[in-house]
């Protein structure tokens, strides 16, 4: 039988490949993963919502307050550039990516856009007032309410390194993002000793949702097939499929958060109804407020009471935009323009989530079209509380 002969230098030679390989990984890897003595000194709040259900008004509330760096749906830029992938697939260059923007490492936008890059190349880069105020950009003082359309047309050439040098000044960085199903995709970042993430959880009654979806059928057909893992092929979601993912996600997200979730969640979990939001703004606005440790300012307050007391429910052209109306009319518009068959086909796909976050079926056009039925049901007394939470368990 022959024998293999290997010289004592290349074995020498071999350890020190392997050797020199390992050192690198573990160099790479403790560059990743946050130490355990490194605490952040911002406050990190995700805003976890899906489209239409509010989240850009809740994302304002954040926006315009002079403490918080704000962006909307940053992974928007995930999904445009790998539109082909599923939801769940995309899950977690999504997390990667928020994780990235609340380390106000803005490198990370390096992959979607490789060119030369203003702050108009960022996704709804003019709905935050921190990319329209010092220092970012010199038209606006951080204590001034912006518009979308004044940022656009003074600040959006502004360079792009502005985002991240702007980012590190704050000491707040708040995220409104709709692209999560999972609450436990989220747990490396509710872990991560680099991070102080805290979650507001904002839900919506799924009829008003659907009735606000359709004025924005084009606009959402690409996220659409993108839920339904289609390929790349747009849908417009006439069977209401997405909307039964989404019901079913933000059943998920509830109850991963609610029924023995795990000790590291205690305090960074905050569930809010877009409905009680918008019929006690100051209360509910406070509540989010205390729980992100910020404070409402006179100015905020005023601002809130304009916003939510216009006098329409909105244009259709004003769907993704954040102007006056009157909040609560816009809450109930479903009820005078959706169908009794469309209702009863939404209330068969999102059932489950109907009853858990609080809202009432209708059993009839006449118990719909009826105003002086309340639908949205007083918050629970059993509702869960950290109050009453082992962590033992």
């Amino acid at each position: 039988m022959a024998r293999i002969r290997i010289s004592s230098t290349i074995v020498v030679l071999f350890v020190m490949v392997q050797t020199a390989f390992l050192l690198f990984m573990y160099a790479r890897y403790s560059s990743f993963t946050p130490r355990s003595e490194e605490k952040s000194s911002q406050v990190h709040v995700l805003i976890l919502s899906s489209w239409r259900s509010g989240s850009s008004f809740v994302g304002q509330l954040f926006s315009q307050h002079p403490s918080v760096f704000y962006l909307m749906e940053p992974a928007w830029h995930v999904w445009v550039t790998m539109y082909q992938n599923s939801a769940k697939v995309l899950h977690m260059a999504v997390r990667d990516l928020v994780r990235s923007v609340f380390l106000c490492d803005m490198s990370v936008f390096d992959a979607y856009m490789p060119w030369k890059r203003n702050l108009s190349d960022l996704f709804q880069w003019a709905v935050s007032r921190a990319l329209c105020s010092a220092p970012a950009c010199d038209s606006f003082q951080r204590t001034d309410i912006t518009s979308e359309m004044a940022c656009k047309t003074l600040c959006g050439r502004y360079p792009f390194t502005k985002v991240e040098e702007a980012c590190k000044t704050y000491s707040h960085v708040a995220i409104k993002e709709v692209r999560f199903f999972d609450l436990k995709v989220l747990y490396p970042l509710l872990t991560d000793p680099s991070l102080n993430l805290k979650i507001i959880h904002l839900v919506r009654d799924p009829r008003a949702v659907v009735k606000s979806r359709e004025q924005s059928v084009k606009a959402l057909a690409r996220d659409n097939g993108i839920v339904l893992s289609t390929n790349g092929t747009n849908v417009e979601d006439s069977k209401y499929k997405v909307m039964q993912e989404i019901c079913r996600s933000h059943v998920q997200i509830y109850e991963t958060a609610t029924l023995k979730p795990p000790s590291f969640l205690k305090d960074r979990y905050l569930m809010i109804r877009f409905e009680d939001l918008v019929r006690d703004p100051l209360s509910e606005i406070s509540e989010m407020y205390k729980f992100a440790d910020l404070s409402l300012t006179p100015t905020l307050k005023s601002w809130v009471y304009n916003i939510t007391h216009g006098q329409g429910p909105g244009q259709k052209k004003e769907a993704f935009k954040i102007t006056s109306r009157d909040a609560v009319n816009v809450s109930q518009a479903w009820r005078n323009v959706l169908s009794f068959q469309k209702i009863k086909k939404i209330q068969e796909v999102c059932k489950g989530a109907i009853n858990m976050l609080g809202y009432q079926l209708v059993d009839s056009e006449k118990e719909q079209r009826d105003l002086s039925l309340d639908l949205v049901l007083p918050r629970r007394q059993n509702q869960f509380s950290w109050s009453s939470f082992n962590p033992k368990n």
